[in-house]
């Protein structure tokens, strides 16, 4: 099994050293050169699997020889062993041939939790047997930043810091972040927005020497090791809801396009993945850029569903460079003079290649608090403010009624409880574990956003645990 950067550059990589690089050394994301492929017999061996099992058999198709396949169970068992519902990913009927597939049982209510659980544990068990340390930096607009902390804190194998836009994600979300007391965990709130976090960690991943002396990794969804754990609740999906026949519509909230994505690679495998309804809300970049192939480097909006507040998402590389014939040279040149020129235009040919596949829809932030009302009357179901843009764009855009469709539910309605009491009446406790997170004491830092005042910090953040640890 071997990987190539969307840009051409590292050709022949293995699963280890794209997991623990992040980022491709060309600046490209890393895909596999040849996407291996399930046989009908192979899915159908799944059903009445559990979780673990499944996410194991997509693993083992993607790792190559990184990992034994006994260690790779008992790793994804570890995983999702303390997952708040017996199914780990329950699906909950809607009515209509719909389902929700509710993705907030892991530590910090959020579907982040189930990629990271699992690279965390794949990092830490390959960094271990290689005797090495790493510092992982990442940029958040809400959900990722406490799921890579709760899966790496107290690792003895990573120092963790984690960029958000300050005061443009919830306040759960941030204590979620922010009230983790473990030494080799640092918070940074940078005057700006999540694009331009994801800037400065793109940054610092390109500057060669700065990345061998922090020795960088990352674990943000430009991490090809977080695709491949979420192809596999595709697959579990299209398994519960007995589909491997008739196959599976997916609604997707979408911010940095690496849920939905992890949907076109379960199809690249084989799976019967029929169409994927790509749900914005006013941050629209992408329904734009696939009604008219044109996609503009413009102003990043706040709304009530902050983890979708993001123009340029950064997975979407990953796309182009397939339907440009996966051409690196291609996609590189897409990519450089769309940050000189912030728009780019993807000819309408290539569009062709998927506009079978992807459909998109969006929703004003009154439209989503409305939806809920709608949802929370019809059904008694409480979804949060990125959710319910999954469910509604699916009852918009579904239009392959012989198939099931299922809405992918990405964060718990206690993150985000001003917008749902707002939109049904009703403030969503958080759940036991997490009720004394408002009584918690918070530590982060300040930071402009400055790649110099960013890097510095971070260099002075690794030599003081550097002392530490001596």
């Amino acid at each position: 099994m071997s990987f190539v950067s969307t840009r051409g550059g590292d050709a022949g990589a293995t699963f280890e050293e794209v997991m623990l690089a992040g980022l491709a050394s060309d600046g490209g994301l890393f895909v596999p050169q040849v996407w291996p492929s399930f046989e009908p017999g192979d899915l159908a061996a799944l059903a009445g699997a559990p979780y673990h099992s499944v996410v194991a058999a997509v693993a083992g198709r993607l790792t190559g020889a990184t990992f034994a396949e006994s260690e790779l169970t008992a790793l994804a068992e570890a995983s999702y062993a303390g997952f708040g519902h017996p199914d780990v990913a329950p699906l909950r009927d809607l009515g209509d041939d719909m389902h929700l597939m509710e993705l907030f049982w892991g530590p910090t209510l959020s579907f982040k939790d189930y990629a990271l659980q699992l690279l965390g544990r794949l990092m830490d068990a390959v960094l271990d047997r290689r005797s090495e340390r790493v510092t992982i930096v990442g940029a958040t607009s809400g959900d990722t930043g406490s799921a890579a902390i709760a899966a790496l804190q107290d690792r003895p194998t990573a120092d963790v810091v984690i960029l958000h836009p300050a005061g443009r994600v919830s306040d759960v979300q941030r204590r979620q972040m922010t009230t983790v007391t473990a030494s080799n965990v640092h918070n940074v709130a940078i005057d700006g927005t999540f694009d331009d976090c994801q800037d400065l960690v793109k940054a610092m991943f390109a500057d060669p020497g700065f990345r061998d002396e922090m020795h960088l990794s990352a674990v943000n969804s430009i991490n090809f090791g977080r695709i491949m754990a979420q192809i596999s609740y595709y697959l579990w999906a299209i398994l519960r809801l007995d589909a491997l026949d008739s196959g599976a519509s997916f609604a997707v909230p979408t911010g940095n396009f690496g849920n939905v994505y992890a949907g076109y690679a379960a199809r690249q495998m084989g799976l019967p993945v029929r169409s994927l309804i790509i749900g914005n809300n006013r941050n629209n970049g992408v329904t734009r850029l696939f009604t008219t192939g044109t996609l503009a480097l413009e102003e990043v909006v706040p709304t009530t569903s902050p983890a979708m507040d993001i123009q340029v998402p950064s997975n979407l590389e990953r796309l182009l460079f397939d339907i440009s014939g996966r051409s690196g040279h291609v996609t590189a040149t897409m990519m450089t003079d769309f940050r000189l020129r912030r728009t780019l235009n993807v000819p309408r040919s290539d569009l062709a290649k998927v506009s079978g596949l992807f459909r998109t829809a969006w929703m004003s932030d009154e439209a989503v608090e409305g939806y809920m009302g709608h949802v929370y009357r019809d059904t008694g179901i409480l979804l949060d403010p990125h959710s319910v843009i999954a469910v509604a764009a699916g009852r918009m855009r579904h239009d392959i009624p012989s198939v099931p469709l299922v809405a992918i539910a990405t964060a718990h309605p206690s993150k985000f409880p001003a917008a749902v009491e707002r939109g049904t009446g009703v403030l969503p406790a958080l759940p036991e574990r997490l009720s004394d997170l408002f009584d918690r004491k918070e530590r982060c830092t300040d930071l402009p956003n400055d790649l110099g005042v960013v890097r510095s910090h971070i260099r002075g953040v690794v030599e003081r645990r550097g002392l530490e640890n001596r």
